[in-house]
């Protein structure tokens, strides 16, 4: 787990960034794709919206006032965004190992 500290208009926010946060994270960017590729899907999927953002912001100390909303939520989808993109980054420098086989030979 990563405690992340946000700042939103001179205010600290902490965020500790676990494997439900980055699942709620991309559920939320996955319905924002749907509603821009769909307007008239925005009233079906509003209340999951909604219901994801409130749950975010349950996570972050000291809990977000409506006004750091949409800030908050910009800057925990970007933290998740850089987060993939560096383990994305790391996972293509590691080199790729085989593990030979010894075999024993029969005397």
């Amino acid at each position: 787990m990563i405690t992340k500290e946000i700042k939103i208009n001179g205010e600290k926010f902490r965020l500790v960034l676990t494997d439900q946060i980055i699942n709620q994270v991309n559920n939320l960017k996955s319905l924002y794709n749907t509603t821009y590729d769909d307007p008239e899907s925005f009233e079906q999927v509003s209340a999951e919206i909604s219901s994801i953002i409130q749950e975010i912001s349950n996570a972050v100390e000291p809990k977000p006032g409506d006004s750091h909303l949409d800030n908050l939520i910009q800057q925990v989808i970007k933290i998740v965004d850089d987060k993939k993109e560096q383990t994305d980054k790391q996972s293509n420098e590691k080199p790729v190992t085989k593990k030979n086989k010894k075999t024993k030979s029969k005397k």
